[in-house]
Parts: structure tokens; C-alpha cells; sequence
């Protein structure tokens, strides 16, 4: 089918929308298909929103599903709307600049889950009214991500520790899932706390977790070193960074989302030690989200 014939206008919000290709599987293993994909984004959208507001996004597209090629793409796309927001950041290096869409409503999330951007990642820190970018974090992360011989469970258990510090240093964190293999703790911090200051509490927490439980957790990413054991990765907290936004889908074999999850359902996952209490698919998510809210208040 030709994609003249194979697009839909969608009015979105008062926009006005062409979505094609809605019949495209992109999970094979689910047989969930591009339409799925945006329904989920729209139904999601309320909750998901708050967590993309002012945060320049980095998208990871599967045109031809999670099976295919990927690529992430930062700028802003060739052929975008003109309402699409965008902010500019200034590279690493300080002699360029990249200017990235900034999903604001639920019309840009619609557009780029067209574009086959199953996941959507953001940076700790929102532009707001700043001029001088990027701007400070807004949130600290906690980013354990299991190595080989461990899962989602060993990652609950040293999350329960890294909540332990992270109270004693008066912060409130709270879970999610990455929708992949491991787990994530955000804090939101107060705007008092620089890039270097968050990045030495995050190195800090995890060589203290590390000394604590050797057996349990390394804070170095070398491979050798992470067998049966999780790593905190504490690199997360830099200005250039981006982790899984919350209830972005997952390019896994099903339609996984990164969910947040209470401390309840942490204790609990560590203790039943089996994975698939902490695996949650798109249509529980939305499930989740009818019954429980947003738990994701970061």
C-alpha cells in the first residue's frame, strides 16, 4: 500500500495530524502494531505529560518496529509542524548546538509516536525560563541496572538500601521500572544543588552501597566486575544525560513501559524474587493508571 493511501488525518487537540502506517506491527512477539503504540501514547498522555514539560527530548525511532534498525535522533526533524516547541542546548564542547523537539501537549506526543519513536528520553533538568541552558537538575537518579546473573529483584533490594541514604540526606525518592531489565530512583531536589554537587552524591551513594554490600553492588561500569551483581550507575547525573521517561515504552520483545511502582511493590518483588512482578505491559500500565493515579510525583 502506497503511503497516500495508507495515511489518516487525526485532529489532535486542534491540531491537525497525518498518521500513517497504523497497521505496522511493531512488537512481532505481541503483534502490537503502530495504531496500538499511539493509542497507548494518547491514553498515557495525561499522566505522562508532566514528565516531558520544558525537557528537551531525545527520541529512539523503530520505523520498521523493535525487530528492525534503530536510531536516536536529537534534533529536530526535518518537516516537523511549525507548533512543535523546541528547545536549543549547546553541545558538550561548547562550539555547537542542538535543537531538540520539547513534546508540550498531547499533539506532539502523538507526532512523534508517529514517527515510530517507541521510547522517549529526557535529561534531570527542565528549561523553564531559563536563558542559560542546560540548566541545573531538577532531579537526582538513582540508575541500577542488573548485571549477568541478577534481575530486577537483586535491583529492588539495593534500591531499599539507596532509599535508606537518600532519606538520611532528606531527600523523598520514588520507583519506577526502566521497562527493560532494571530499576530507577528519582528525587526531586530543591534547584539549590549544581551539576557537581549532584554527581558527587550520586558517586558517593553508590561507592557507600558498594562498601556496604560488596556482594550485591559495584559502582564501576566495567563488565568483569558486574557478574551477579548490580550496578548503580551514578554517571547518570550529568547535564548531557537522558534516562527512559516515565511510561515510555520499551523496544523489548513486548510492549514494556517504564512504571512507577510504590515501595511496597519494591519490598515485595525483593522478597517473592521473581521478575515478572515488576513487568508491566501497555495495556497494564494504562490499567494501573485507572486504579492507582500517577505514583510517579519526582
Amino acid at each position: 500500500m502506497s503511503p497516500e493511501r495508507d495515511a489518516t488525518m487525526v485532529d489532535v487537540g486542534g491540531r491537525t495530524l497525518t498518521v500513517t502506517r497504523l497497521d505496522k506491527v511493531l512488537f512481532p512477539d505481541d503483534g502490537f502494531t503502530k495504531g496500538q503504540m499511539i493509542d497507548y501514547y494518547v491514553r498515557v498522555a495525561d499522566a505522562m505529560l508532566p514528565h516531558l514539560e520544558g525537557r528537551p527530548l531525545t527520541m529512539k525511532r523503530y520505523p520498521d518496529g523493535v525487530s528492525g534498525q534503530f536510531f536516536f535522533e536529537k534534533h529536530l526533524p526535518s518537516g516537523a509542524p511549525r507548533w512543535v516547541k523546541t528547545i536549543t542546548v549547546p553541545t558538550s564542547d561548547g562550539k555547537g548546538s542542538v535543537t531538540h523537539p520539547v513534546i508540550a501537549d498531547l499533539a506532539t506526543l502523538v507526532w512523534a509516536a508517529n514517527l515510530g519513536a517507541i521510547e522517549m528520553h529526557v535529561p534531570l533538568w527542565s528549561a523553564g525560563r531559563r536563558r542559560k541552558l542546560p540548566a541545573p537538575p531538577d532531579q537526582f537518579v538513582v540508575d541500577l541496572d542488573p548485571g549477568p546473573g541478577t534481575s530486577i529483584v537483586e535491583c529492588c533490594a539495593v534500591a531499599g538500601f539507596a532509599r535508606e541514604v537518600l532519606e538520611r540526606l532528606g531527600l523523598s525518592p520514588v520507583a519506577k521500572t526502566s521497562g527493560s531489565k532494571g530499576l530507577q530512583l528519582y528525587a526531586p531536589l530543591a534547584g539549590t544543588v549544581g551539576w557537581d554537587r549532584s554527581r558527587t552524591m550520586a558517586r558517593d551513594l553508590a561507592r557507600e552501597l558498594e562498601q556496604n554490600h560488596p556482594d550485591l553492588v559495584v559502582s564501576n561500569m566495567r563488565k568483569e566486575l558486574r557478574k551477579g551483581r548490580v550496578l548503580v550507575d551514578w554517571s547518570q547525573n550529568h547535564p548531557m544525560k537522558t534516562t527512559v521517561a516515565a511510561y515510555s515504552l520499551r523496544a523489548r520483545d513486548r510492549p514494556t513501559a517504564s512504571t512507577p511502582v510504590s515501595w511496597d511493590e519494591v519490598e515485595a518483588c525483593a522478597d517473592s524474587g521473581d521478575p515478572a512482578d515488576l513487568a508491566f505491559a501497555a495495556p497494564e500500565v494504562l490499567d494501573r493508571l485507572a486504579e492507582r493515579g500517577d505514583l510517579f510525583d519526582a
